[in-house]
């Protein structure tokens, strides 16, 4: 009965977190799930006390980040980086289709894959509209733009709210992480540009007229602010590196630089702050903390021990089969059911996996890979994604669910293959 109840449970808590009927807030679903559970004797309040200890850090240090890139764009820093990228092709299509992505992936690495997708796409249209670039080229880049956010959403603890949940959940310090996920980033952006290229090279123009393109220093909107956040930005990268060897959360720095951030920009013309303080991510607070209570219901009916005996066979054959298997479980788990949830319903199940501590290890981090890429494969793979959707077709770009899983099939099989692969082979040789 107990397991019929949480199984029960999550599914309806996911149906209406992905459908979100009459724009029902995920944060009251995930709390009136989690409430549910507690009444139900599902879960006890040692496991939401255990919930709020994985997730608080993780939670307030993507709202911190999400605030900086929300001022950032405020100011036109995200123009001005594209406006630049844009000058640096010279005119060349292939280029700049490169280049595009390589900006996508910078903001990704630093902004989250969240700021990526739906702060840099809709300047990617912009500036394809005033490079005058036809229907398809316009496609092209802003599918490169989405896709890329994701798939390169590797690198740093910061750079997808799944990395940062499972750095909290396993204990993997900034430094460490960084170590063990930078190159195989580098990997993940040089696939994620093949198969784009590949699925897309006859729609780029071979040359682009740069007439109409404004000079990148017209995007910024506010020069006292734009200059202060570079210095903001580089003390925020110290400190997240400092985070490990001082055993500080990551949200002290990021909320720290979120702060500093706001100060500054409270007098700016162009930065309403009261009002990018209230759209900030606060529901994701919530969401993760009700999300996870219902996911802990799982576990506690023995569920996600299963998934961990699964995991624990794949071990048995070798470091290579254990970091693929457990990547691909992650990616298809978030196709269907949302990459938030699976990322501590995999992370729960690789603690009960019986492995050596180097493949356990190992099988975290090929978790992370799985759940920020198996998204790519379903618009429902993500809530970033669905949102992306949304802004795109208000803007008159419509990108059709069929489509979307058509192109997402395509690319993201062989990119997350090679980027598993990359993890296996870096993780025998940092051992």
């Amino acid at each position: 009965m107990a397991v019929v109840l949480a199984s029960g449970l999550f599914v309806a808590v996911l149906l209406l977190i992905i459908t979100q009927p009459r724009g029902l807030s995920i944060g009251w679903t995930a709390a009136g799930g989690a409430v549910i559970a507690l009444l139900f004797g599902i879960v006890s309040w040692g496991n939401v006390e255990t919930v709020v200890g994985i997730v608080w850090d993780a939670t307030l240090t993507f709202v911190a980040v999400i605030l900086i890139s929300l001022i950032l764009d405020a100011v036109g820093f995200f123009e001005w980086a594209a406006l630049h990228m844009v000058r640096l092709a010279h005119g060349h299509g292939l280029r700049l289709f490169i280049l595009m992505g390589i900006l996508g992936a910078l903001v990704a690495m630093f902004f989250a894959n969240d700021g990526a997708a739906l702060i840099l796409t809709p300047i990617v249209y912009e500036q394809a509209k005033a490079l005058k670039l036809n229907a398809k080229a316009t496609l092209a880049l802003i599918m490169a733009s989405g896709f890329i956010a994701d798939t390169t959403s590797l690198p740093l603890v910061v750079s997808n709210l799944v990395n940062i949940v499972s750095a909290g959940y396993f204990h993997f310090g900034f430094a460490s992480y960084a170590v063990r996920m930078v190159p195989v980033d580098v990997v993940a952006l040089g696939a994620s540009l093949g198969v784009l290229y590949l699925f897309y090279r006859r729609a780029l123009p071979t040359t682009v007229s740069m007439t109409a393109l404004p000079a990148p220093r017209t995007a910024i909107k506010d020069p006292y602010v734009f200059r202060m956040a570079w210095i903001v930005l580089a003390l925020l990268l110290v400190g997240y590196f400092a985070s490990q060897l001082m055993h500080w959360p990551v949200a002290v720095f990021a909320g720290s630089a979120a702060v500093g951030l706001l100060l500054m920009a409270h007098r700016s013309p162009v930065v309403q702050v009261p009002k990018l303080v209230k759209e900030a991510p606060w529901k994701i607070v919530v969401f993760s903390i009700g999300m996870y209570v219902v996911v802990f219901g799982l576990r506690n009916v023995g569920l996600t021990h299963l998934l961990g005996s699964l995991l624990s066979r794949l071990a048995t054959h070798g470091a290579f089969v254990g970091i693929i298997g457990t990547g691909v479980i992650g990616a298809v788990l978030s196709s269907f059911m949302n990459n938030m949830p699976t990322v501590l319903i995999n992370a729960l199940a690789i603690h009960d996996a019986v492995a050596s501590t180097t493949l356990h290890t190992a099988m975290a981090y090929a978790n992370v890979v799985g759940c920020d890429l198996g998204p790519k494969f379903t618009p429902i793979g993500s809530l970033a994604t669905l949102l992306w959707l949304h802004v795109l077709e208000r803007r008159g770009v419509k990108i059709t669910w069929g489509y979307y899983m058509r192109v997402g099939i395509t690319l993201t099989i062989p990119v997350l293959l090679v980027t598993l692969a990359a993890l296996w082979g870096w993780s025998a040789l940092i051992v």
